[in-house]
């Protein structure tokens, strides 16, 4: 691989266009569910293991079976009750395994992008044929349970390559979730030319970061989402923001966790000047009305540096 794979220029979040979001909204928000769905005993990687311990990993994979069978419908619940339409990182094996899950979520015309076929089953490794097989296989599968092609991609177990956002943009996508280095969408280079940007989904707010890496308790946790989100909300007052929130229906949908993320659901909701949406939503918006705008401030502050 590359140093750089060059997908993005420098672009100082300092003194660019603003981006003024729909109804003069000065934040864009969404929630990005991971609704995944994990092997007991998938094909060994040679480059990452699946499971921590050996197999049969019962303990890993039982709790993740809870959160389809249990933590999905209860987080659903609450998502509905704010007016939040999720944004579904979607495992495509889910459709075969749980198709009453797909099926609750198109009810409420949620989101679907693609998360893979598996999350036991990673990009390192494979040829750049292979990838491109794995993603148009999520994206057919997504399209013939949904109708919709997905617009977004978010590799699996975030094991991207240096190839997976050109060959999601070949495969008609827009947006990529695997750049995690701006509060605002950026334009992203890839190889068919077509108009691909990144837009935000943080790791910080992420529950699995928050839960299992750095073992942070549920108020804490949702103090942290109320802090990052009154930061950005005031910087939206000088050009528009994203904030994403992206979750696992085995962490935040525990029931000791709801709560703490309820609170912080309600309070960010309760701001009028939010636009509570999808990542595709955003993805749109930003590409019809800021991608060309984007790309003549980064060309012509890179001339002004030279």
């Amino acid at each position: 691989m590359k140093e750089d794979p060059q997908l993005y220029d420098y672009w100082p979040y300092h003194n660019r266009p603003k981006i003024e979001w729909p109804n003069g909204a000065k934040m864009a928000f969404w929630v990005a569910p991971n609704i995944e769905f994990y092997e007991l005993e998938p094909p060994q990687n040679p480059h990452r293991k699946p499971w921590p311990q050996a197999t049969p990993a019962v303990a890993g994979y039982s709790i993740r079976d809870y959160g389809n069978r249990v933590g999905h419908v209860r987080q659903m619940q609450l998502l509905e009750k704010y007016g939040i339409r999720g944004s579904i990182s979607l495992s495509t094996a889910l459709c075969d395994h749980h198709p009453e899950i797909i099926e609750l979520c198109a009810e409420r015309d949620w989101e679907f992008f693609s998360h893979g076929v598996y999350n036991t089953r990673y990009t390192y490794g494979l040829s750049e044929e292979q990838e491109r097989e794995m993603i148009q296989d999520s994206v057919d599968t997504i399209e013939k349970h949904t109708g919709k092609k997905p617009a977004g991609y978010l590799a699996p177990a975030l094991s991207h390559s240096e190839h997976t956002m050109d060959l999601f943009a070949e495969a008609g996508g827009t947006y990529t979730c695997d750049l995690f280095h701006d509060d605002q969408p950026t334009p992203v280079h890839v190889r068919n030319g077509s108009k691909f940007i990144s837009i935000p989904y943080s790791l910080e707010m992420n529950d699995t970061i928050a839960y299992v890496v750095n073992k942070i308790e549920p108020r804490r946790y949702g103090q942290i989402i109320k802090d990052n989100f009154d930061r950005l909300y005031q910087e939206g007052d000088e050009s528009g923001t994203v904030m994403c929130i992206p979750t696992h229906n085995y962490q935040v949908s525990c029931p000791h966790r709801l709560r703490a993320f309820e609170q912080a659901l309600e309070y960010i909701t309760g701001h009028s000047d939010v636009w509570v949406t999808t990542g595709r939503e955003i993805a749109d918006y930003y590409i019809e009305h800021y991608y060309d705008q984007s790309l003549a401030d980064i060309k012509a502050k890179s001339r002004s540096t030279a």
